[in-house]
């Protein structure tokens, strides 16, 4: 069976759905030479006129997409750096999310954002290490995180098959992650269904993204101590609340893992979502970035403020000995 990467997993589902549909392009900033290593050869593939490198101007070319999406086609954005999606929030959220609302429903607005290496990436400091998938979410703009190369495969292709606009954050910390995976059977992944990577029966743990990895490394490394179960939402909004609730009910404890800021983070609400349909034998716990966190250039702070294992290990020893 094949190993695929995360990121060629990304690629492998651009090229196959712009091969099943001639409406799907691709545009972004340096696109055509693959800085993000995500577009490669499928300029070659595809040609000049479906892999469109664009100008240094975020605003434009993603309205443009907008009105393309509008005219029947399926653009495909790739963002280098997360934090371009505050320069386009108002593209994206007043005017591509609004448009299928404030017309009934007579138009569609058929675009994904792609944001590969999102979050964290070493030595790349403050302006270019946010991890803002709390912000689409709550303004509910289809929102994912996948952290496998097969949901990253499959949550792709369905964004781009989403007649509502998606934002795909592909986190730097998942992006070299790799899997044994029969080509043959990748397939998209619905929108809004979670996954659970490991039974247990005394606390769960909710992770992000590429913190599954780490929440699945926790949870091996004290399997003689606790048993943890490790659900990844893969979709942030819309959520799959039945699957969360279904699993919290079961184990009565709640530790989530979330690579974004304290306050407002989608940790706060999937406590909140928890605690409002599900009785819990102990407090809930939230390891995530701290309260209005910039992430700084040095490698040591660097790490110092992002959500770690050993940060996670102890919320899961503190929820078990509360209750």
């Amino acid at each position: 069976m094949p190993r695929l990467s995360y990121r060629r997993a990304l690629t492998r589902a651009l090229a196959d759905e712009m091969t099943r549909d001639p409406d799907v392009f691709l545009l972004g900033e340096d696109i055509r030479v693959a800085a993000s290593n995500v577009t490669a050869g499928l300029l070659k593939r595809f040609g000049p006129d479906r892999v469109l490198d664009t100008p240094l101007s975020e605003q434009a070319f993603t309205s443009f997409a907008t009105g393309a999406a509008l005219l029947g086609t399926r653009p495909v954005i790739e963002f280098q750096i997360p934090s371009l999606l505050f320069l386009v929030f108002e593209q994206i959220v007043n005017h591509a999310h609004k448009f299928p609302l404030m017309t009934g429903g007579q138009c569609a607005v058929p675009v994904t954002y792609l944001v590969p290496g999102s979050g964290s990436r070493t030595g790349w400091a403050g302006q270019h290490s946010d991890h803002p998938y709390s912000l689409f979410a709550h303004v509910g703009v289809t929102t994912v995180v996948p952290a496998t190369p097969a949901d990253a495969y499959g949550l792709l292709v369905s964004a781009v098959r989403c007649d509502d606009p998606v934002v795909v954050f592909a986190p730097a910390g998942a992006m070299e992650v790799r899997a044994d995976v029969d080509l043959a059977a990748l397939v998209p992944v619905p929108l809004g269904r979670g996954r659970v990577h490991r039974a247990g029966d005394d606390v769960t743990v909710v992770a992000v993204g590429h913190l599954v990895h780490d929440a699945l490394a926790v949870a091996e490394d004290i399997a003689d101590q606790v048993s943890v179960e490790v659900f990844d939402p893969r979709t942030l909004y819309p959520f799959d609340w039945d699957g969360l609730w279904e699993s919290v009910s079961r184990t009565g404890r709640l530790v989530v893992v979330d690579d974004s800021n304290r306050a407002c983070g989608i940790g706060a609400e999937v406590i909140a979502g928890v605690v409002e349909r599900v009785r819990l034998v102990a407090p809930p716990r939230r390891v995530t970035r701290p309260d209005g966190a910039v992430l700084p250039f040095a490698p040591a702070l660097d790490r110092a403020v992002q959500p770690g294992r050993e940060q996670l290990r102890a919320a899961i020893q503190n929820v078990m000995k509360d209750g």
